[in-house]
């Protein structure tokens, strides 16, 4: 069964509008990373999945792949610890992966620069219509997880599931569980795909879309009154251990709920 890696935010030409509304928010952002693919980055992190927003630089080799990519909520990654492994179970089980792909950004670690490298395995983009779907191996995580990166003014702790609507949520559901090497299981609302440390929950839509992720935070109380302070965010209780956090201006919506 697959972990949940990250999960990106495409914020194409708009990075340090979202660099500064996720830092209004209280979220700590590492430096700005620049991918030798031609990508920008800021990472949310914590000690397992983290929160990626990537765009592309106003000048320069611009990656394509994200200029291709739907705004917002876009990419849905696993993680694996071999990208050639994983590319080979996914075209045995039917699947036309490619990659394995490698890149690397520069990060700058107590004053002495190191390269964080990757290399990822990618599904074709009709293969999950609702965004993209890959798996990324990380060869540097001790660039990545720093323990300066992981502690957030607003308490986020985790990644606890990750929303798909589709069209045909029983097809999409066993489509993903065999990708991610889990069993779709009956939910509420339609199908759950568990992963080591998160759900995916697949549900009825009237297109496919990547609906929402949901966030943990020790508690909701300073990132409920940061939204509220904003006039580019909005929230909306839903219990009193979860909130709906909205960013029109990236059309996003991220579930939060609280550890307590």
């Amino acid at each position: 069964m697959a972990a949940l890696d990250h999960v990106v935010i495409n914020t194409l030409k708009s990075m340090d509008a979202a660099a500064d509304l996720f830092a209004a928010l209280g979220f700590t952002l590492t430096p700005r990373g620049y991918h030798s693919l031609g990508s920008i980055n800021h990472l949310m992190m914590t000690p397992g999945a983290y929160l990626e927003l990537v765009g592309v630089p106003d000048t320069g080799r611009q990656r394509q792949e994200v200029l291709d990519s739907p705004f917002g909520l876009n990419g849905l990654v696993l993680r694996t610890f071999d990208a050639d492994a994983t590319r080979d179970r996914l075209a045995a089980a039917g699947f036309a992966p490619t990659g394995p792909v490698a890149f690397s950004r520069p990060v700058d670690v107590e004053g002495v620069e190191h390269d964080a490298r990757f290399r990822t395995v990618r599904l074709p983009p009709e293969t999950f219509p609702a965004g993209r779907v890959y798996f990324c191996e990380h060869l540097t995580p001790e660039l990545v997880w720093r323990p300066e990166w992981m502690t957030h003014p607003n308490g986020f702790v985790a990644i606890d599931a990750f929303t798909i609507a589709s069209t045909d949520p029983d097809a999409e559901a066993r489509r993903l569980a065999t990708a991610f090497d889990s069993t779709a299981m009956p939910h509420a609302e339609g199908w759950r795909v568990p992963l080591d440390d998160a759900d995916v929950l697949v549900v009825p839509g009237e297109t496919a879309a990547f609906r929402t992720a949901t966030l943990r935070f020790a508690s909701l109380d300073d990132i409920a009154a940061r939204a509220a302070a904003r006039d580019d965010a909005g929230w909306q209780p839903l219990s009193p251990d979860a909130g709906l956090l909205s960013l029109p201006a990236f059309d996003l919506n991220l579930t939060c709920r609280s550890s307590r």
